[in-house]
């Protein structure tokens, strides 16, 4: 997958203009809670699935015994 999804294509002039479109619309002092949230999210998907994959192995071993 050498191509994730359409991300390759970026160029710094594109990343460039998105970031500006973003402060526009959230406006700086909006950006810092946003990024907030959005670690926030990603910390707790991973401890969810962290959590699955540890079931997943405590089951495996409950059936190895």
């Amino acid at each position: 997958m050498r191509n994730l999804l359409f991300l390759g294509n970026f160029g710094a002039g594109e990343i460039i203009v998105i970031a500006l479109i973003v402060l526009l619309l959230f406006g700086g002092k909006k950006i810092p809670e946003l990024m907030k949230g959005i670690g926030k999210g990603v910390k707790n998907f991973k401890e969810g699935v962290k959590g699955i994959e540890d079931d997943i192995n405590d089951n495996e071993s409950k059936k190895g015994e």
